[in-house]
């Protein structure tokens, strides 16, 4: 089968990044086409997966707030997903409900035995041993005072002692799974390409301030001519994380799950043809393999299901944005 590069690719795809930090990075993505672009902001947004606390086993709670209320507030605590990937799924493990493979166990504990109100932090969160990795399950805390997220406040004689059980998952099933605050996406700030239609009273102009963007890019003059074959090229992109990955392992995680997603479709375009000629579609009945015979399932790295270890892909070139494109030139400059 043989695939044909994107339309107006003069080279790979073309990364700058104008601003980063701990908590975002803010860069611009080139020579790919408008559903590629919104493919990985989708990605980033619902499929990366992180680590959230999906159980709470109450066994003492006499602070004025209900037992729900408190086990949803730690299930939105970000916790530290580095390498996340050592963490298998719930579904994929062989245990009854959690283990050391599948989940981390945090425990907490508090009790208010002073006449002044008792803030429980979650700094007073405590991850237990043994867990897939040194980092996962941590509790992020970002502020000066290193004290984390509010969980409730106590009162002389009140207690909370819970068992938490942090499991891995995806934004797409639960919001307390999502790595990012916010994803900023805009293409064609001047709005050459009239895919926007503005809603003013007087003046849009006056009424619908210009992006910062716009210094990146020609304004349109008064002169020009619609270009009805235009389509978008560059395109602005601001990821904010809330601190359980940082925003450059955000955007690798996302790039790397819609490069396994691209290569299932692939594999369930091709079947078994690559391998024995019939066609017939039999190898999506089990474990996805590749044509060239190598296995690919879920958290494989940057792997596709061609073989490898990632280092080929159908098209001829590397498979991993690292390396050569899907289309044998380099990429991510």
């Amino acid at each position: 089968m043989d695939y044909d590069p994107m339309d107006g690719l003069e080279v790979g795809p073309r990364v700058n990044v104008r601003e980063a930090a701990y908590d975002h990075v803010d860069f611009t993505l080139e020579n790919v086409d408008l559903a590629f672009a919104n493919s990985l902001r989708r990605t980033i947004l619902a499929e990366v997966p992180t680590i959230a606390i999906d159980l709470v086993e109450v066994e003492a709670n006499t602070s004025v707030l209900a037992d729900e209320f408190i086990a949803h507030r730690l299930g939105l605590i970000p916790l530290n997903s580095k390498q996340v990937d050592d963490v298998l799924y719930s579904r994929d493990c062989e245990c009854d409900q959690y283990c050391e493979n599948c989940s981390v166990l945090l425990t907490l504990h508090a009790r208010c035995t002073g006449d002044e109100q008792m803030i429980v932090y979650a700094r007073d969160l405590v991850v237990g041993e043994p867990r897939p990795n040194e980092w996962v399950g941590l509790p992020v805390i970002t502020d000066a005072e290193g004290f984390g997220s509010v969980i409730c406040k106590l009162r002389k004689g009140q207690e909370l002692r819970m068992k938490c059980i942090a499991k891995k998952g995806i934004a797409k099933e639960h919001a307390k799974w999502a790595p990012t605050s916010a994803v900023g996406f805009e293409y064609d700030p001047h709005n050459k390409l009239r895919h926007l239609d503005y809603w003013y009273e007087e003046d849009p102009v006056k009424e619908w301030p210009l992006s910062k963007n716009t210094k990146e890019e020609d304004a349109p003059q008064p002169s020009d001519l619609f270009n009805y074959a235009a389509s978008p090229h560059k395109f602005y992109i601001d990821i904010e994380s809330i601190g359980n990955l940082e925003p450059d392992a955000v955007v690798q995680q996302g790039i790397k799950v819609l490069q396994q997603k691209l290569a299932a479709v692939i594999q369930e375009l091709t079947g078994d043809e690559g391998r024995n000629g019939n066609g017939d579609g039999g190898g999506a009945a089990g474990s996805l393999r590749s044509p060239g015979g190598g296995d690919y399932g879920g958290d494989v790295g940057f792997a596709t299901p061609f073989g490898n270890g990632g280092n080929a892909s159908a098209w001829g070139g590397g498979a991993t944005p690292y390396g050569a494109t899907p289309y044998g030139q380099n990429g991510w400059n």
